[in-house]
Protein backbone atom coordinates (compact mmCIF):
# COMPACT_ATOMS: atom_id res chain seq x y z
CA UNK A 1 0.00 0.00 0.00
CA UNK A 2 1.31 3.42 -0.96
CA UNK A 3 0.82 6.75 0.80
CA UNK A 4 0.58 10.14 -0.90
CA UNK A 5 2.17 13.15 0.81
CA UNK A 6 0.81 16.64 0.17
CA UNK A 7 2.28 20.07 0.92
CA UNK A 8 -0.73 22.33 0.30
CA UNK A 9 -0.08 25.95 -0.64
CA UNK A 10 -2.01 28.82 -2.14
CA UNK A 11 0.06 28.84 -5.36
CA UNK A 12 1.50 25.32 -5.64
CA UNK A 13 0.91 21.91 -4.10
CA UNK A 14 3.85 19.61 -3.56
CA UNK A 15 3.34 15.87 -3.87
CA UNK A 16 5.33 12.82 -2.82
CA UNK A 17 4.64 9.08 -2.85
CA UNK A 18 5.84 6.24 -0.66
CA UNK A 19 7.15 2.93 -1.87
CA UNK A 20 4.96 -0.18 -1.40
CA UNK A 21 6.71 -1.05 1.88
CA UNK A 22 6.15 2.48 3.22
CA UNK A 23 9.83 3.06 3.95
CA UNK A 24 10.95 5.70 1.44
CA UNK A 25 9.19 8.83 0.15
CA UNK A 26 9.92 10.14 -3.35
CA UNK A 27 8.84 13.47 -4.86
CA UNK A 28 6.25 13.75 -7.62
CA UNK A 29 5.74 16.76 -9.92
CA UNK A 30 3.97 19.62 -8.10
CA UNK A 31 0.53 20.92 -8.99
CA UNK A 32 -0.54 24.49 -9.65
CA UNK A 33 -3.22 25.45 -7.13
CA UNK A 34 -6.01 27.02 -9.18
CA UNK A 35 -9.00 26.57 -6.90
CA UNK A 36 -9.54 24.32 -3.91
CA UNK A 37 -11.95 22.09 -5.84
CA UNK A 38 -9.64 21.65 -8.85
CA UNK A 39 -6.70 21.05 -6.53
CA UNK A 40 -8.65 18.40 -4.64
CA UNK A 41 -9.57 16.70 -7.92
CA UNK A 42 -5.91 16.77 -9.03
CA UNK A 43 -4.73 15.32 -5.69
CA UNK A 44 -7.40 12.59 -5.95
CA UNK A 45 -6.13 11.80 -9.46
CA UNK A 46 -2.55 11.61 -8.15
CA UNK A 47 -3.64 9.26 -5.37
CA UNK A 48 -5.50 7.03 -7.83
CA UNK A 49 -2.71 7.04 -10.43
CA UNK A 50 -0.16 6.07 -7.77
CA UNK A 51 -2.36 3.50 -5.99
CA UNK A 52 -2.28 5.48 -2.73
CA UNK A 53 -4.64 4.35 0.02
CA UNK A 54 -3.77 7.09 2.52
CA UNK A 55 -3.11 10.80 1.99
CA UNK A 56 -0.90 12.70 4.45
CA UNK A 57 -1.26 16.48 4.38
CA UNK A 58 1.31 18.76 6.01
CA UNK A 59 -0.17 20.94 8.75
CA UNK A 60 1.64 24.30 9.09
CA UNK A 61 1.72 24.96 12.82
CA UNK A 62 3.34 27.97 14.43
CA UNK A 63 6.59 27.29 16.26
CA UNK A 64 4.72 27.26 19.59
CA UNK A 65 2.33 24.59 18.25
CA UNK A 66 -0.66 26.86 17.74
CA UNK A 67 -2.65 27.01 14.52
CA UNK A 68 -2.70 30.13 12.38
CA UNK A 69 -4.80 31.10 9.35
CA UNK A 70 -2.89 28.82 6.94
CA UNK A 71 -3.43 25.83 9.26
CA UNK A 72 -7.17 26.49 9.13
CA UNK A 73 -7.04 26.50 5.30
CA UNK A 74 -5.11 23.23 5.28
CA UNK A 75 -7.56 21.59 7.70
CA UNK A 76 -10.50 22.64 5.49
CA UNK A 77 -8.65 21.32 2.43
CA UNK A 78 -7.90 18.00 4.18
CA UNK A 79 -11.50 17.57 5.31
CA UNK A 80 -12.86 18.17 1.79
CA UNK A 81 -10.15 15.91 0.35
CA UNK A 82 -11.25 13.12 2.69
CA UNK A 83 -14.87 13.45 1.57
CA UNK A 84 -14.12 13.62 -2.16
CA UNK A 85 -11.41 10.95 -2.25
CA UNK A 86 -13.03 8.49 0.13
CA UNK A 87 -9.53 7.79 1.45
CA UNK A 88 -8.05 8.12 4.90
CA UNK A 89 -6.53 11.61 5.19
CA UNK A 90 -4.13 12.40 8.02
CA UNK A 91 -2.47 15.64 9.06
CA UNK A 92 1.26 15.76 9.84
CA UNK A 93 3.10 18.59 11.58
CA UNK A 94 5.25 20.30 8.96
CA UNK A 95 7.14 22.74 11.19
CA UNK A 96 10.69 23.44 9.97
CA UNK A 97 10.16 21.48 6.75
CA UNK A 98 10.99 24.48 4.57
CA UNK A 99 14.10 25.23 6.64
CA UNK A 100 15.25 21.62 6.27
CA UNK A 101 14.65 21.65 2.50
CA UNK A 102 16.41 25.01 2.08
CA UNK A 103 19.46 23.72 3.96
CA UNK A 104 19.48 20.55 1.88
CA UNK A 105 19.38 22.66 -1.28
CA UNK A 106 22.26 24.80 0.06
CA UNK A 107 24.35 21.72 0.86
CA UNK A 108 23.73 20.07 -2.50
CA UNK A 109 24.25 23.24 -4.53
CA UNK A 110 20.77 23.52 -6.03
CA UNK A 111 20.62 26.83 -7.90
CA UNK A 112 18.17 29.42 -6.63
CA UNK A 113 16.46 29.52 -10.02
CA UNK A 114 15.71 25.77 -9.76
CA UNK A 115 14.57 25.83 -6.12
CA UNK A 116 11.12 27.25 -6.83
CA UNK A 117 10.35 24.28 -9.08
CA UNK A 118 11.53 21.77 -6.47
CA UNK A 119 10.70 23.19 -3.05
CA UNK A 120 7.02 22.16 -2.81
CA UNK A 121 7.47 18.51 -3.73
CA UNK A 122 10.69 18.32 -1.69
CA UNK A 123 8.69 19.60 1.28
CA UNK A 124 5.96 17.02 0.60
CA UNK A 125 8.69 14.38 0.49
CA UNK A 126 10.01 15.45 3.91
CA UNK A 127 6.50 15.56 5.39
CA UNK A 128 5.76 12.08 4.07
CA UNK A 129 9.15 10.70 5.14
CA UNK A 130 8.60 12.03 8.67
CA UNK A 131 5.19 10.34 8.70
CA UNK A 132 6.66 7.04 7.47
CA UNK A 133 9.46 7.17 10.03
CA UNK A 134 6.94 7.80 12.80
CA UNK A 135 4.78 4.87 11.65
CA UNK A 136 7.76 2.51 11.39
CA UNK A 137 9.13 3.12 14.90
Amino acid sequence: MRILGVDYGDARVGLAISDEMQIIASPLPPLQAISMRKTIDAVCDAAKNNDAQIIVVGLPLNMNGTEGPQANKVKAFAEKLKIVSGLKVELMDERLTTVFVSRAFDETGVKKSKRLQLVDSASAQVILQNYLDKQNR
